[in-house]
């Protein structure tokens, strides 16, 4: 619903998912011992979305600001740096790195999307294009309910077991054909990308969604728990919910903006 209303309930619902993953992310690394700057960290990440936010909105708007509002975030990330000086933790570029970690895995993507939904262009006088996003959500789901259902049904291979023993090679096809399946009927549904664009943005998802959903269990493994969170009843944490989206999303924004 926050998707669908209109950019500034979608601005509102993403900068709240960034401050939420970004303080789930050092919660979950406070709890295997290290001390990244959580505060300071998160509400790098919340400016980081903001400042691309409303880039790509006045953008969009054919209000073209200059590239200084993103280039006065840079600083931010170096002002990590300088913090840790005032700090007496025993290893202090771990607890940088950590730090920085986060806005790159989870504030960048995040940021990403505001580009994604908001463009102008000849065919539509709107600058607010949720039928982006919540197709890429369809996506990503008939990759999980394609790999769920194949991958039970089929599933003998494993796929990489060291990280996720429960996914299988089995799976990810059903997976990859499902998204197929549902990439030609979005393209019927949201005829301004073409029937190819969408078939090549639901192989990216297939591919780099499980990635990030094996990045976020090989995380998750490393710290010694089972979910990221509780937020979610049913679904765990934040990082649950949004793994595959994090790191599927620099690729599709990529794709979209170079090729169509």
């Amino acid at each position: 619903g926050g998707i669908y209303y209109n950019q500034y309930t979608f601005g509102g619902l993403f900068l709240l998912i960034t401050v939420l993953g970004l303080w789930e992310f050092y919660s979950l690394l406070e709890k295997g011992g290290y001390k990244p700057l959580k505060i300071f960290g998160t509400l790098v990440g919340a400016v980081v979305f903001v400042a691309n936010y409303v880039f790509a909105y006045q953008n969009a708007l054919g209000e073209k600001l200059p590239f200084i509002l993103i280039m006065l975030t840079i600083p931010l990330a170096f002002l990590f740096f300088f913090f840790e000086l005032f700090k007496t933790n025993e290893y202090p570029f771990t607890n940088i790195s950590f730090s920085l970690s986060g806005i790159i895995y989870i504030a960048f993507p995040f940021a990403m999307l505001n580009y994604i939904v908001m463009y102008s262009n000849d065919f539509s006088t709107d600058i607010y294009h949720s039928e982006i996003l919540i197709s890429y959500f369809f996506l990503l789901w008939a990759n999980d309910t394609g790999a769920y259902f194949a991958g039970n049904f089929f599933g003998k291979h494993k796929l990489f077991e060291r990280i996720s023993p429960k996914k299988t090679w089995e799976g990810s096809v059903g997976g990859f054909v499902l998204s197929l399946v549902m990439a030609g009927v979005i393209s019927k549904l949201v005829p301004t990308i073409s029937l190819y664009d969408w078939l090549v943005i639901a192989a990216i998802i297939v591919v780099f969604g499980t990635l990030g959903d094996l990045v976020e269990s090989f995380f998750k493994r490393g710290l010694g728990i089972k979910d990221s969170g509780n937020i979610l009843p049913g679904h765990g944490g934040v990082l649950d919910r949004f793994d595959s989206l994090l790191l599927s999303i620099p690729f599709v924004f990529v794709y979209l903006k170079i090729f169509t």
